[in-house]
C-alpha cells in the first residue's frame, strides 16, 4: 500500500506558486511594453520639437501607414518590407549554419590541440573586435558577389560566441570522468562523443542562442554595405527609407528586423530546452 507524502495543503500551495509565476511571466512583459509605447508617444508628440516630429512617427501612424498598407508605390508598404526581410532571413540562416559548422569544428580541434588553441585564439578575438565597416573594402576586393560578401559578414560577426562557449564546455568535462575513460583506454573520438560533447551541450546552446541573434545583425549590416542589382535585404530597405525620410516605413522595417532576431533567438532557446531541459536544471532563488 503506497502513501502520498504530499498533503492537500502543500499541493494547493505549489499550484498557487505555479499560477503566480505564470502570471508574472505575462504581466511583466505587458507592463514593459505599455511603458515603451507610452514613452514612444511622449517622444513623438511632446518632447521632440514640432519641426523634428516627422523623424519619429507615433505608434498609430506606424500601424496605419506601415503595417496596414500592403503596397503603395515603389518600395512602400508592407509587401516590399516583407520581401526584403525574407531575403535577409535566408542570408542569416545560411550564414548561421556555416558559422555553426566552422565554429564547432574549430572549437573541437582547439580542445584537442593546445598549440592550435594558443595559435588561433588571438585571431578570433581580433575578428570579434574588428569593426566590420573597416573590413568592408577588403571584403569587397577579395570576394565577388553580394551574397558571398553578406554571408562572410554573418560568419565574422557570429562565430566568436560559438567557438568560445563550445570550447569552454568541451574543456569543462569532469576530471574524474576523463580518468575513467583513460582507465578503459577509450579512443579520442569516443571520449569526445560520449563525454565532452554531452557535457558541453548547455554551453554550446548558450553560444548558439547568442550567435543566432548576431547572425541577424550580420545579415542586416551586410545589406547596408553590399548591394548588387538593386535593393536587397531589410538593411538596404532601411537605408532607402532613411534617405527618403519615410518615417512609418522606416520604423516598420526596424521593428520587423528586431522581431526576426527575437524569433531566431527563441527558436534556439526552444531547441535547447528540448535537447537538454530534461537533465540540465537551472536553479533560481526564491
Amino acid at each position: 500500500m503506497s502513501t502520498s507524502t504530499e498533503t492537500p495543503i502543500s499541493s494547493e500551495l505549489n499550484q498557487e506558486s505555479v499560477d503566480r509565476f505564470r502570471f508574472s511571466d505575462y504581466f511583466g512583459p505587458a507592463v514593459v511594453f505599455g511603458f515603451f509605447i507610452a514613452v514612444w508617444y511622449l517622444l513623438a508628440n511632446v518632447i521632440l520639437p514640432q519641426q523634428k516630429r516627422f523623424l519619429l512617427p507615433s505608434p498609430h501612424s506606424v500601424l496605419t501607414e506601415g503595417f496596414f498598407v500592403w503596397h503603395s508605390g515603389t518600395r512602400r508598404g508592407l509587401y516590399p518590407i516583407l520581401m526584403s526581410l525574407w531575403d535577409s532571413a535566408k542570408i542569416a540562416l545560411i550564414g548561421l549554419l556555416l558559422t555553426i559548422i566552422i565554429g564547432m569544428s574549430l572549437a573541437i580541434f582547439m580542445s584537442s590541440r593546445r598549440w592550435f588553441e594558443r595559435a588561433t585564439w588571438p585571431y578570433l578575438v581580433a575578428i570579434q573586435s574588428a569593426p566590420i565597416l573597416a573590413l568592408t573594402p577588403l571584403i569587397r576586393a577579395l570576394i565577388d558577389g553580394s551574397t558571398k560578401q553578406r554571408l562572410l559578414v554573418v560568419v565574422l560577426i557570429a562565430i566568436f560566441p560559438i567557438v568560445s562557449n563550445t570550447l569552454f564546455g568541451l574543456l569543462s568535462a569532469d576530471k574524474s570522468q576523463h580518468e575513467l575513460f583513460t582507465l578503459h583506454n577509450t579512443s579520442r573520438w569516443t571520449r569526445l562523443t560520449k563525454l565532452q560533447i554531452p557535457s558541453a551541450l548547455p554551453n554550446i546552446f548558450v553560444g548558439l542562442r547568442i550567435s543566432a541573434g548576431l547572425a541577424v545583425i550580420g545579415a542586416v549590416v551586410g545589406d547596408f554595405y553590399f548591394r548588387e542589382g538593386g535593393v536587397v535585404g531589410i538593411g538596404a530597405q532601411i537605408d532607402v527609407y532613411r534617405a527618403r525620410l519615410w518615417g512609418p516605413e522606416l520604423i516598420t522595417a526596424i521593428i520587423l528586423a528586431s522581431l526576426l532576431g527575437l524569433v531566431v533567438f527563441l527558436i534556439f532557446g526552444w531547441i535547447a530546452k528540448k535537447v537538454i531541459g530534461k537533465w540540465h536544471i537551472t536553479t533560481r532563488g526564491n
